[in-house]
């Protein structure tokens, strides 16, 4: 090593002074990139997970209608990645915070109900009208977590089924807590996704809030891939038969026209008796056979016992 060439110092300046020159090349393809904010999964993952919660929704609104025998829409609002502490920071405080298990998967979720939400519920599971609580600025207490856990077990419910078709997964309660900026489950720079729902239950209009760890979403990239392939393979023959099975009933008009001459309203008043239109229409020319207004097929007239018929001779494909 000491005896390893030195290069002269107009050389180092040289080197130097060239890639200064193409530093503006350089710059132009560079992106900001921010470690306090990662994006851990693709976007095509994310509208899979947008799919997947807005059918999760579809199904809440149904099971929570007849669980609270009340009116309920549920409407899925957004989806989004951002880090735990910027996911906790603009609930309120006090609120309804539940720390999922994702068995067999390590790690946690964050479920989060807003107290214009849960109380409301908790009026209407003691036999109340389920109206805006007075007080949302007051902590619920222990009885009252009690009795919101099987309000909380229908929504994990409708949760395991959706994700089903995922990979299983054993959404359960680890946890309770009441204040966002105790609940450590996560790094504060960890990124999750953030899925927002708005409840409409009677009278009352309250935010549900889930949080799922990116790194756990990303780990289930595959199955995500395989879940939407398989939506798009061809139908078995079982399928075709299902469905020409409930169309088979279904009635259409065939029409088939000979194309005559244009003549003037004038003309056909003076029509009598014994008059002749000559059609101008080729014999060997194929009759076209129109379904509902649509030309579908070819043909020509034959004799079918003692009545005109006409043969169809190929399917016209529309450009």
């Amino acid at each position: 090593m000491a005896d390893a060439p030195l290069l002269p110092q107009d050389e180092i300046d040289s080197v130097f002074q060239k890639r200064r020159g193409a530093g503006d090349d350089l710059s132009s393809t560079a992106k900001l990139y921010d470690f306090r904010r990662p994006d851990r999964i693709a976007k095509d993952q994310l509208r899979s997970i947008q799919l997947l919660h807005e059918n999760f929704a579809r199904n809440l609104a149904s099971s929570l209608s007849a669980y609270l025998r009340a009116y309920v829409a549920v409407v899925l609002v957004s989806v989004e990645q951002l880090v735990f502490m910027e996911f906790t920071q603009p609930l309120a405080s006090p609120t309804v915070l539940v720390a999922l298990g994702l068995k067999p998967l390590d790690g946690h979720a964050v479920l989060e109900i807003s107290p214009s939400l849960a109380f409301p519920v908790l009026e209407m599971l003691l036999g109340g009208a389920g109206k805006s609580a007075e007080r949302l600025d007051r902590k619920i207490t222990e009885i009252e977590q009690s009795i919101l856990d099987d309000f909380l077990r229908i929504i994990l419910q409708d949760l395991r089924t959706v994700w089903q078709a995922v990979t299983p997964i054993e959404f359960s309660i680890d946890s309770h807590e009441t204040e966002p900026s105790l609940l450590q489950i996560l790094e504060p720079n960890e990124a999750v996704v953030a899925i927002g729902f708005e409840l409409h239950v009677g009278e009352a209009v309250g935010m549900l809030n889930l949080g799922i760890p990116s790194i756990i979403v990303k780990m289930l990239r595959q199955n995500f891939d395989q879940q939407w392939s398989l939506g798009r393979t061809q139908p078995t023959d079982k399928e075709h038969r299902r469905v020409l099975q409930l169309i088979g009933p279904a009635r259409m008009r065939l029409d088939v026209r000979l194309d005559g001459p244009t003549v003037s309203f004038e003309t056909m008043l003076a029509l009598q008796e014994g008059d002749v239109l000559a059609l101008n229409y080729p014999i060997e020319r194929p009759l076209d056979v129109t379904v509902n207004g649509k030309h579908k097929f070819s043909g020509e007239v034959i004799q079918s016992s003692n009545a005109r018929a006409v043969q169809v001779l190929e399917a016209v494909t529309e450009a």
